[in-house]
């Protein structure tokens, strides 16, 4: 019954939230290129989504390896479609790189388009990149930071895949810093049935981001690889921690 419940009160502040998007850009659209404010508008949903349940969390830490203002291409792993919803906790304003059958879901689709975000192909690879290329740099000269899973597609394993080239590739020719991020939590929100998990927790953990200098430096292929191996690792540490705090 409380799951049910929280399904409909998601139901109805996204429809809140989705029609106060359609005002909020059509106010500040003028002035705000990047969207700052309609982006406050998803964090509040998510802000709800998370808050109004007592006993789920969800954590961030790192957050000293954040510069609020410089534009970033963020790069997460990508565990389940919470992934998406948990990541509004990091106190950036940026636009998703989704793939285009998202932007067809009732509500959750409308609300991409109004927030800007990038829908590509996945089947048709050359296509995706240059669209991330050129929206991408598009935002990142607006001062918006770019969100990307570098996995490509969700882990079946919960363990980091291998990674795509497009965040590097678009970090390089933007000449801007990587922001890593590691998350965990999000694959065990639901219960089989779509019960929520009323004492789920969520942990996400900021790393030290890339400097322009090494994006610059580094090949696209070594800066990948070694962006996934810290990640890796971050994971593995963060989910060691979260399990002795639950001790």
């Amino acid at each position: 019954m409380l799951s049910i419940l929280y399904y409909i009160f998601t139901l109805l502040q996204v429809s809140f939230f989705f029609v106060l998007s359609i005002i909020v850009l059509a106010v500040t659209y003028p002035f705000d290129k990047s969207r700052r404010w309609v982006h406050e508008c998803s964090r509040w949903i998510c802000r709800l989504l998370f808050g109004v349940p007592p006993h789920i969390k969800r954590t961030i830490e790192g957050l000293e390896n954040i510069d609020q203002n410089k534009p970033y291409v963020i790069v997460m792993n990508h565990n389940s479609g919470i992934d998406i919803f948990a990541a509004y906790k990091i106190p950036l304003n940026f636009r998703w790189v989704s793939k285009r059958e998202v932007f067809r879901v009732p509500f959750m689709g409308p609300l991409l388009t109004i927030h800007g975000d990038i829908p590509i192909e996945r089947g048709n690879p050359s296509e995706a990149m240059a669209k991330v290329l050129s929206l991408g740099k598009l935002w990142l000269s607006r001062g918006a930071s770019v969100a990307i899973f570098p996995e490509g597609t969700r882990s079946k394993t919960g363990e980091i895949n291998r990674f795509k080239m497009g965040a590097f590739n678009l970090a390089k020719e933007a000449g801007v810093e990587i922001l890593p991020v590691v998350m965990t939590g999000t694959n065990t929100m639901f219960r089989k049935g779509g019960m929520v998990n009323w004492r789920n927790r969520v942990a996400i953990r900021v790393l030290k981001p890339i400097s322009v200098e090494q994006v610059a430096a580094t090949e696209v292929k070594e800066m990948a690889q070694s962006v996934r191996e810290s990640m890796v690792e971050a994971l593995a540490d963060l989910r060691e921690q979260v399990k002795n705090e639950k001790k």
